[in-house]
């Protein structure tokens, strides 16, 4: 779709913002959802209300209502899982630890806590024989939650590993589209919920004819900011100013935006390029929307899922034509904060993508995140002071621009009651504004996420040292030889030469570290 290649073109641009929480008069305390119980006993998990859910779950379905836990959610890019390692993330307010069991040769997603002393597995390791070790007093876990090892039990006494109150939550996961989903309930019922329902799928990323370079980042502002954030591809030129290709293409349907020549119209655009944005809403429903666009449509697929196709995929003769989409998962993960995965799959020119490393692909996008990070971080307690419930009234959205918007605030508001159903109790109110080096830093809510990243980073920081011992070394060869290896002043020149470049090569390595790995302001009056 025009709006949306000039918008999303992949890895040129990418847009978040979207929590979900209480209505936004006074953030009030989310009645939290019913988790589940433990998968073999009788103690509950920090999910477990069972039967309350189930009664919910009922009203739910009579009153046509959202259901927060009946969804699958994205954990991660497979592609960002260490297999030798835990990780832990949260989703939904539900804290949650995925690692790969290498004996079944499958992920598991268990409940980010150690039943003996409620430690984080996370924290935890993969022992020798492949089981979920805790890392506090070494009790060890199976594929299915259950308790293998504690090594404080006596060999030959009672087998109190076996008892079901040493039992780990385990949740259904599957790997689909090269990412980590996961089903947030473990009640027995739910075992083999896969077979009756299954994460949103998109064929293109799984089509070897695409590539597709995925990204994740945690943010400062809810699931439906940043939800309401992306579906709006109005913003990209403003928030994104420098950082997203312009749109090139001319509105013939927008005659006041043109000015008649001798031989043809001059565009009349403002300086970013912004111009309207016509949208048709066609199908509504509480699984979420599909809208008609100028060269393509989106779909919002609840509650995670954001597509954006382009509207052609296959030329004359059958060839395929330059084509992409725009994939975003928006995810919950508490009260003014939620989690982006993104991926762009095309197949024109993906062999330079092949080609170009996924950490380079990612400063760009981070950079993106940035620009609008603290505008959206604002907006969020904007809305709060108003309240969610008075949102069409707080703001006008009289534009085509702004259709998508509305339509998830509906969406929201009719299915949701503007509301997230948290799986777990979450704090009442949002936090005080954060300062911008908070909001803004890369190292915890995007490099130790991304593989790519991470190792990129590594390998930069030993450059660095690298160039700086070898600066010494030069000064210090300078100083030994000067009189016997270096004789001329044109030798002398070029040591010393060598020991500035390799000195200065360090500094602007170590700034070009610090802002693209750890922080660098976004100050749009300066774009």
């Amino acid at each position: 779709m025009e709006n949306l290649p000039s918008l999303l073109r992949p890895h040129a641009l990418l847009c978040p913002s979207l929590p979900l929480a209480p209505p936004l008069n006074s953030r009030t305390q989310v009645t939290p959802v019913p988790r589940r119980s433990r998968h073999r006993g009788t103690r509950l998990s920090t999910s477990a209300v069972a039967a309350k859910t189930t009664l919910r779950t009922k009203e739910s379905a009579s009153s046509d209502a959202f259901d927060w836990l009946d969804q699958w959610y994205p954990l991660a890019p497979v592609c960002d899982l260490d297999p030798r390692a835990p990780h832990g993330k949260m989703v939904l307010g539900l804290n949650v630890v995925a690692w790969h069991d290498r004996i079944a040769g499958e992920w598991r997603v268990f409940d980010d806590v150690c039943p003996h002393r409620l430690a984080p597995l996370s924290e935890g390791r993969i022992d020798h024989k492949g089981r979920l070790q805790c890392a506090y007093h070494g009790w060890c876990y199976d594929g299915a939650g259950a308790c293998k090892f504690i090594p404080q039990a006596p060999a030959l006494g009672p087998p109190v590993h076996k008892n079901s109150k040493a039992c780990v939550a385990s949740y259904p996961c599957v790997v689909q589209n090269k990412i980590l989903w996961f089903y947030p309930r473990t009640e027995a019922e739910y075992k083999d919920v896969l077979q009756r329902k299954r994460p949103p799928y998109i064929p293109e990323i799984d089509d070897p004819s695409y590539f597709t370079a995925f990204g994740v980042r945690d943010l400062h502002y809810g699931y439906d900011i940043l939800l309401e954030n992306i579906i709006n591809p109005a913003h990209l030129p403003y928030a994104h100013k420098g950082l997203v290709p312009k749109s090139s293409v001319v509105d013939n349907d927008d005659p006041g935006r043109y000015e008649r020549s001798i031989n043809s119209f001059t565009v009349e655009y403002d300086q970013e390029g912004g111009k309207p944005i016509k949208m048709k809403i066609e199908e509504e429903s509480v699984t979420g929307f599909l809208c008609a666009m100028q060269g393509g449509s989106t779909r919002f697929t609840a509650p995670c899922t954001y597509q954006g196709t382009s509207a052609n995929k296959v030329a004359a003769a059958g060839k395929t034509k330059a084509w992409f989409i725009v994939v975003a998962l928006c995810i919950p993960v508490a009260p003014g904060k939620s989690r982006i995965i993104y991926g762009f799959p095309c197949n024109s020119g993906s062999w330079v993508y092949k080609i170009m490393p996924r950490w380079f692909i990612h400063l760009n996008e981070n950079s993106v995140l940035d620009s609008e990070h603290y505008l959206l971080h604002l907006e969020e307690r904007k809305y709060g002071e108003k309240g969610l419930d008075n949102w069409r009234d707080a703001c006008y959205v009289p534009t085509s621009s702004d259709r998508m918007v509305v339509a998830f605030r509906n969406w929201f508001r009719k299915y949701c009651k503007n509301r997230i159903g948290w799986a777990t109790s979450q704090p009442s109110e949002l936090s005080p504004v954060l300062p911008k080096d908070r909001l803004l830093e890369r190292y915890w809510s995007h490099v130790i996420q991304c593989t790519s990243c991470s190792a990129a980073l590594k390998a930069m920081k030993a450059l660095e040292v690298a160039l700086q011992v070898a600066s010494v070394a030069v000064v210090g060869f300078l100083a030994v030889a000067k009189g016997t290896l270096v004789t001329s002043t044109v030798q002398r020149t070029l040591v010393v030469s060598a020991a500035v470049l390799c000195f200065a090569s360090s500094r602007w390595l170590a700034d070009f570290i610090e802002k693209n790995f750890y922080f660098q302001d976004y100050v749009h009056a300066e774009h």
